[in-house]
């Protein structure tokens, strides 16, 4: 049994019965609590202790369901109630310690509700992140990357004669900037274009050939200007790669970031942007979008014969009946289109890396 001292009968009715440890020894005490304003004293056999204040108790877990309190910086002192303190008492005292703490003030399923809450918006904000990343990025940071990028294609650009030409005057037709865009079409067999953070633009000499106007590669080249002015590249690179590119990546594996961009899908929301923009801008330039649905529709039914060439635009930029349909609606109520370019042009523009003599014809890897 505890050992336990009696208070004395002469202590007076003004206290409250309280049982006391002094975390000095194992005694247990049974003294009157006196208040004083904000500090109480313990008294004990007709004395009193030291004042103590309450700011300075710690509510711990009750016994017998009444409260019990710790003192901050004195181990093993205790103070406890043999039944509840009178109100104008309890004022003073802290509040006893909630089991939960938070999770007992709200509930279990408001709380849970408030988590899933959260971390809905977390996640969102995460997704969302490369994107206002991509947005403070300084465009010259951007342009650099995107000049040590273009050392990957080596000597594969086209310059054959007339090609160049006819090239700015499709760029200029669809109302892209030379300061801002620079535009090459480069040797490499495969039905896609890229685009290379700072506005380097490249189209595939396999897209040309696959081509059946130069209506279908001005709706092209104008998604890729969308991807340009929405700087939709360095988000996907983000994506993809991490503040790495940009914290480490300018002097790493340049060949790994053009080659992640060659497989990497823009998101939904990037190629439903890009072609919104290739349709306002081939409108403009009174050229038809109807090529462009056209170019889409034909690549989307060769899709069941995986042809390699094909699939790699595919891998890039994923196309649907709804894209197909948006190029068809963008062309209603406008009639006045003309071609994008003259016959000859065209002709020039898809022999510019056959009638190049100095181009390089080894196999394309990075």
């Amino acid at each position: 049994m505890p050992l336990t001292s009696a208070p004395s009968d002469d202590a007076g009715a003004d206290g409250v019965r309280v049982w006391h440890y002094d975390g000095s020894t194992a005694i247990r005490h049974e003294s009157l609590l006196v208040a004083e304003e904000d500090h109480f004293y313990l008294v004990e056999a007709a004395s009193a202790n030291e004042p103590h204040d309450f700011a300075d108790l710690v509510a711990l877990d009750p016994v017998g369901g009444y409260p019990v309190y710790g003192l901050s910086g004195r181990p093993g002192w205790r103070i406890g109630f043999f039944a509840a303190p009178p109100p104008a008492l309890a004022a003073l005292l802290p509040r006893p310690r909630r089991y939960g703490g938070v999770i007992d003030r709200f509930g279990l399923w408001p709380f849970a509700l408030i988590c899933a809450v959260l971390a809905v918006a977390l996640l969102y904000g995460l997704s969302r992140a490369p994107s206002l990343l991509a947005r403070l990025v300084p465009p010259a940071a951007e342009r650099r990357l995107g000049d040590l990028m273009i050392g990957d294609f080596g000597d594969r650009f086209c310059h054959g004669p007339g090609g160049r030409q006819a090239l700015d005057t499709l760029a200029a037709r669809i109302g892209a900037s030379p300061e801002a865009v620079d535009i090459e079409v480069a040797n490499i067999p495969l039905v896609n274009a890229v685009t290379l953070p700072g506005g380097r633009v490249i189209i595939f000499e396999g897209l040309l050939e696959d081509a059946a106007s130069a209506d279908e590669v001005a709706g092209v080249l104008a998604h890729e200007l969308g991807h340009v002015e929405h700087r939709d590249v360095l988000e996907a690179l983000l994506r993809q790669l991490g503040l790495s590119v940009l914290l480490s990546g300018l002097e790493g594996n340049i060949g790994g970031y053009t080659n992640v961009l060659l497989s990497t899908a823009y998101s939904r929301g990037a190629e439903t942007r890009a072609d919104s923009y290739a349709i306002e801008a081939l409108n403009r330039s009174h050229v038809s979008p109807r090529a462009t649905a056209a170019f889409f529709a034909r690549l989307g039914a060769r899709t069941e014969r995986a042809e390699p060439g094909v699939l790699s635009y595919l891998a890039t930029h994923p196309v649907s009946k709804t894209r197909s349909a948006a190029f068809v609606q963008g062309a209603r109520g406008h009639g006045d289109y003309t071609p994008a370019l003259s016959a000859d042009q065209w002709a020039a523009l898809r022999g510019i890396c056959t009638t190049d003599k100095n181009v390089s014809k080894a196999p394309f890897h990075f």
